[in-house]
């Protein structure tokens, strides 16, 4: 047993033993959305079917799905259910199913982050494979994270402790998605907004940098965005991506830009504060909006 509070009030059960990311990310949830009530609380891992049976929230173990009774487990010969794209649910998903409306604004950002990141670790934990390697590499993903935080047979730590390590962690993940992702939605009136006003809507002109991919990809007309760089003042220029998730553009800019920097870009693109142009020929930088706007007008 191991637990986040001393003199606890709730006690949240999982198993103990070896872990994966799904019970690692429900145990985030639930310390969330408690800590949100301000309500006290202890984690406890065990397979100890009388400790089981007294915990308030049980997660991963247990063999029953429950939601009204706090009970999330998916071990069951039949499941705990599929989401519409038949992806089964894990802990992870079955928590954030109840109680991700408690910690997000809005139903909406409660299913991006399902989509986003539920999704996908309930997927691996049942031994889904979402994506095909075209290489001889895999990508890691954020399973392979939560791997990496076990011990392994060299080292003298034990489960319980890299777990709850691991759901610190998971913790400020899940945290930050949220911000994001209802960071993205309260941007999203704003960037249509400024989409609808722009004469030329091939070139988008955003006042602030407003996270705008997913949401300029619905439009057909968008190729170019600008937008001011926090960190030093300039301004850049980046394309718009066929898919938000790949790395091809509507419009890349011209292939003799790519890797100029300073005199050299600024004498064939005649822009005078012309900074940079990525060698991938997705990003350039002028030191001005105006700057910007030319070298995006240029690449038209």
């Amino acid at each position: 047993m191991w637990g986040f509070k001393k003199n606890s009030s709730k006690k949240l059960v999982t198993h103990n033993g070896s872990f994966h990311a799904d019970d690692v990310f429900a145990a985030a949830v639930l310390s969330i959305y408690l800590e949100k009530r301000r309500e006290t609380f202890e984690i406890i891992r065990t397979r100890d079917e009388e400790i089981i049976k007294t915990g308030d929230y049980v997660f991963d173990v247990g063999g029953i799905y429950d939601a009204d009774k706090n009970r999330f487990d998916h071990h069951q010969k039949d499941g705990a259910g599929k989401r519409d794209n038949n992806i089964e649910y894990s802990s992870f998903g079955l928590v954030w199913k109840k109680f991700g409306i408690e910690l997000c604004s809005s139903q909406k950002a409660v299913d991006t982050i399902d989509q986003k990141l539920a999704a996908p670790i309930d997927a691996f934990d049942n031994g889904v494979d979402l994506v095909e390697n075209k290489y001889e590499i895999s990508p890691y993903f954020v399973q392979h994270l939560i791997f990496a935080m076990r011990p392994t047979w060299r080292e003298n730590l034990t489960d319980d402790k890299m777990f709850f390590k691991s759901a610190t962690m998971a913790k400020e993940i899940l945290s930050r998605e949220i911000i994001q992702t209802q960071d993205v939605i309260l941007a999203e009136e704003s960037v249509i907004a400024i989409y609808k006003k722009t004469e030329d809507k091939r070139i988008i002109v955003l006042n602030k940098n407003y996270p705008y991919e997913y949401i300029l990809h619905d439009f057909p007309e968008p190729l170019f965005v600008i937008y001011l760089r926090k960190n030093d003042n300039f301004w850049v220029v980046k394309t718009i991506q066929q898919d938000p998730k790949t790395f091809n553009s509507r419009k890349n800019f011209p292939s003799v830009w790519s890797g100029l920097c300073y005199e050299e870009f600024q004498k064939i693109t005649g822009v005078s504060d012309a900074v940079f142009c990525h060698r991938g020929l997705f990003l350039a930088v002028a030191k001005s909006k105006e700057g910007a706007i030319k070298l995006a007008q240029l690449a038209l």
